[in-house]
């Protein structure tokens, strides 16, 4: 009987497909993780190969490693990292180059001469976006102008740009299909969220032909079909997704006021908005939710870049410990952060700030700091931050946020989820699944398929804790002022 789900959730570290049955329990997962390429400070590359290899690879898994029969998938769910950028020959299928990862900074240049010639106000009035090279359409910019022959072919209509959703699918239909999802659109500095296509005049302003891009399509419905030699038969894709509103959406923050917070190698909390554009006076990001039908969700959005990744770092670089898990234990011993405040703008700064110019930092060490004041002092890092944005959404909405549900890697983390109830003084609810991108793909396919309806996907969402905050006021002052002056010392560091 069709009535599974494939989801493929290809991210930023590792690429991974689970097989999700009916009522939405998982049967059978895959993930294998990728090389990170860095050739200069602030760069980071894909192998867009390596991209589409580790997905299908993990895809193949699934099946070898249950006892699901290809001919019981109903529909495939996409979601993916975002604003991610590759550009491909339409011909051969071949990159010209890696991806520009999400995270890369080498058109941070491009924005600031953008900036100085007054052009913010305006791609922020089309896209809800701030002029930041954390997008594509920079990306796409640097790679006509940088690689050999690219600005030519691309005039001539003989390249195809993608996010990876978009890399996927052409993989994946052997070419057939050149299409994305509003969502991901809507990450590309290039996209009219209110008229929902792709700006003549954003097109013109960073010299972009518009051959170059997908078809924009709904994030649910029959949306491609994969090419036969793929899985050995012909598989719908019904549900296309960016991982961050996927995330949102599996977390089923379905109504306006709604916000979920997503603990991965960065961190993104997003509010619902409902069908309303919500202008942000705070560097907040308006962008697209999802679209059902004809029904467009809207969402404000703050990005942080370095999350879980500040836990990867230690582990990898500093060797503090061999188990990210092993944080927790590292940071419970430390019983306080011992006066350390670790900012860890390895990137750059992401929301509220946007300073692709400052660089980590880690302030307050004295004789008597330990690793375990240091990881303690990581942890809170990700914390403080999303507590940066939570209260620059607050007061776009001129209310404070009560409620935040939570997800990824480190929201397995109850120290830190305490932590974050208690400086933000908003209860924080932790589901029984914390992987919920892929779910939340997985709902959009299964709606998309026919199989489930917004009422029936009401009931899969499920607490398994609630975090009340129970500091006072003067304590939480005492613990955030100094994490305000430390951001203050970071800024503009690089310069």
């Amino acid at each position: 009987m069709k009535n599974k789900i494939l989801a493929l959730d290809q991210g930023t570290t590792s690429s991974r497909s689970i097989i999700f049955d009916n009522e939405f329990e998982q049967i059978a997962s895959s993930k294998k993780e990728f090389k990170q390429i860095y050739p200069q400070d602030g760069w980071v590359e894909h192998d867009p190969k390596l991209l589409w290899d580790t997905q299908f690879e993990t895809a193949k898994l699934v099946f070898e490693n249950s006892d699901v029969s290809i001919n019981e998938i109903a529909s495939i769910g996409i979601t993916n990292q975002r604003e991610t950028t590759i550009v491909w020959d339409r011909t051969t299928g071949k990159p010209i180059h890696n991806a520009i990862v999400w995270q890369d900074r080498r058109t941070a240049p491009f924005c600031e001469q953008l900036r100085s010639n007054g052009e913010e106000p305006f791609i922020n009035s089309k896209t809800g976006l701030v002029l930041d090279a954390y997008f594509s359409a920079t990306k796409i910019h640097w790679l006509l102008n940088n690689i050999d022959g690219a600005r030519e072919k691309a005039n001539a209509g003989m390249l195809a740009f993608g996010t990876v959703d978009t890399w996927l699918i052409w993989n994946l239909t052997k070419g057939k299909s050149h299409i994305t999802d509003v969502s991901n659109a809507s990450r590309t500095m290039l996209y009219n969220i209110d008229s929902l296509e792709w700006d003549v005049e954003l097109l013109d302003l960073f010299d972009i032909p518009k051959s170059l891009l997908p078809e924009v399509v709904n994030s649910s419905g029959h949306l491609a079909m994969t090419d036969s030699s793929i899985f050995g038969i012909e598989i719908p894709i019904t549900g296309i997704i960016g991982d961050q509103q996927s995330a949102l959406f599996g977390q089923l923050c379905s109504q306006s006021g709604m916000a979920k917070s997503t603990y991965g190698t960065g961190c993104f909390l997003m509010l619902n908005t409902g069908n309303k554009i919500i202008k942000s006076s705070h560097k907040m990001l308006s962008t697209i939710g999802w679209k059902i039908g004809d029904e467009v969700t809207y969402a404000l959005e703050g990005s942080v870049f370095v999350g879980g990744a500040v836990i990867q770092w230690l582990r990898d670089e500093m060797e503090f410990f061999v188990e990210a898990a092993d944080s927790e234990i590292l940071a419970e011993a430390a019983g306080d952060n011992g006066g350390i405040y670790f900012v860890p703008a390895l990137t750059g700064l992401g929301a509220p700030y946007w300073e692709p110019n400052a660089r980590g930092a880690i302030f307050g060490i004295t004789r008597g700091t330990t690793k375990a004041h240091l990881t303690r002092a990581a942890l809170e890092s990700i914390c403080f931050q999303v507590n940066d944005v939570l209260k620059s959404m607050s007061k776009d909405l001129k209310s404070p946020i009560t409620e935040l549900r939570v997800d990824g890697g480190a929201a397995a983390n109850d120290l830190l989820l305490q932590f974050q109830a208690d400086i933000s003084k908003t209860k924080v609810l932790k589901p029984t699944q914390l992987e919920t991108t892929a779910l939340g793909v997985a709902f959009l396919a299964s709606i998309g398929i026919g199989l489930h309806n917004m009422d029936s996907l009401k009931g899969k969402w499920s607490l398994e804790k609630t975090f009340t905050p129970c500091k006072s006021e003067k304590e939480v002052k005492m613990l955030t002022q100094p994490w305000d002056d430390a951001i203050k010392r970071t800024i503009g560091w690089k310069e």
